[in-house]
């Protein structure tokens, strides 16, 4: 737990709902569709800035994608 306080690490689902739990709670993930394809107010703010930034933001999204496809990967393998 004080890991996480300090920002020393990022509680996985298991930690989240094992705390929760503890706190007697049940935990309850869901998803909602968008009302739209995208949210509006994060369009809005990403037409705010200039391409340079919209570019540098895109390929940090797009490493990101390869570091989750990467990390599925290895989950469905088990290493």
């Amino acid at each position: 737990m004080s890991r996480i306080e300090r920002g020393l690490t990022s509680p996985n689902w298991e930690t989240v709902r094992s705390l929760l739990l503890a706190m007697g709670y049940e935990p309850n993930l869901q998803a909602r569709p968008l009302s739209g394809r995208f949210d509006m107010a994060h369009l809005l703010a990403s037409r705010r800035r200039p391409p340079a930034e919209r570019l540098q933001l895109a390929i940090s999204a797009n490493r990101l994608a390869g570091q989750l496809r990467v990390a599925g990967a290895k989950a469905r393998d088990g290493r």
